[in-house]
C-alpha cells in the first residue's frame, strides 16, 4: 500500500462528517505534519505529507497524544487470550470460517471493504454488555490459534464483531489510526467506548470507522430492535 504524493493542496478546509461509512467510503484523517487517506474501498491507504486540508469526502482530525520523541513502547502482538465460555468458543469457529471465506473469495481489491461490512453488519441489533464483548474477543482469540495463516487485529475483530451480530448484538467495531509512527489498528469497544480485552496503547488510536460513521465519538447509545 504505498504513498503517493499530491502536486499541490488547495487551501485550508475543515469538512465535516457525514452520513454512515459503509464499503466505498474514502476518509482522510489530518496530523500536524501529514494526511492519511483510507479507502475502504479497496484498502488502499495514501500518506501525504505537508498541511493538506481539502478532500472530496469525510475528514477527520488525529487528537490523540503528541510525539513520542522514541520514549514511548508499543505492544507489536496482542495480549495472551483470557478463557471463554464454551459456548461461545464453540460459536466462534463457525463465524470464523465464514470471515476466513468471504476474506478469500472473491476480487483481492475488494477484501478489506468485505471485511468492514461485515465488522459493520450488526449495527442495528441491541448494545452487548462488556461481558458479552469479553466472551466475544477471548473465544475469537481462541479459535484464530486454530488458523494457519495470518490472522491479524482486522480479522479478529471482525469475528468477534459478527460473533455478537449472531447472538443478536451490536458490537462496538473500530478501525482507527494512531501517530509516531502513523499506523492503524482494529478493535472492539463496549457500549461506552472503552476498548475491550485491549492494550493501555489502544487509547492513542483515533477511531476513523465504525458502524455509524467516521470516527464516530464513542459514548452510550440507545437500543435498537432487529
Amino acid at each position: 500500500m504505498a504513498g503517493r504524493r499530491r502536486a499541490q493542496c488547495g487551501a485550508p478546509v475543515a469538512r465535516p462528517c457525514e452520513g454512515p461509512v459503509n464499503a466505498g467510503a474514502v476518509v482522510t484523517v489530518l496530523t500536524d505534519n501529514a494526511s492519511v487517506t483510507v479507502d475502504y474501498r479497496t484498502g488502499r491507504i495514501e500518506l501525504r505529507p505537508g498541511t493538506c486540508r481539502t478532500a472530496p469526502h469525510p475528514t477527520l482530525r488525529h487528537v490523540r497524544g503528541g510525539p513520542s520523541w522514541g520514549t514511548s513502547e508499543t505492544l507489536a502482538v496482542l495480549p495472551a487470550a483470557g478463557s471463554a465460555p464454551a459456548r461461545w468458543r464453540a460459536a466462534a469457529l463457525p463465524v470464523l470460517i465464514v470471515v476466513v471465506g468471504v476474506r478469500v473469495i472473491g476480487p483481492r481489491r475488494g477484501r478489506f471493504a468485505r471485511l468492514v461490512e461485515l465488522g459493520c453488519y450488526g449495527r442495528c441489533r441491541r448494545p452487548a454488555t462488556r461481558e458479552q464483548a469479553v466472551h466475544a474477543v477471548r473465544a475469537v482469540r481462541w479459535a484464530a490459534r486454530l488458523v494457519p495463516a495470518r490472522w491479524g487485529c482486522l480479522e479478529q475483530s471482525v469475528v468477534a464483531a459478527l460473533l455478537l451480530a449472531c447472538a443478536g448484538r451490536r458490537a462496538e467495531w473500530r478501525h482507527g489510526m494512531a501517530t509516531d509512527p502513523i499506523r492503524l489498528h482494529a478493535w472492539i469497544a463496549d457500549s461506552a467506548g472503552r476498548p475491550v480485552e485491549e492494550p493501555d496503547e489502544t487509547c492513542l488510536y483515533t477511531p476513523i470507522c465504525t458502524p455509524d460513521g467516521p470516527g464516530a465519538p464513542p459514548g452510550p447509545r440507545e437500543e435498537h430492535t432487529p
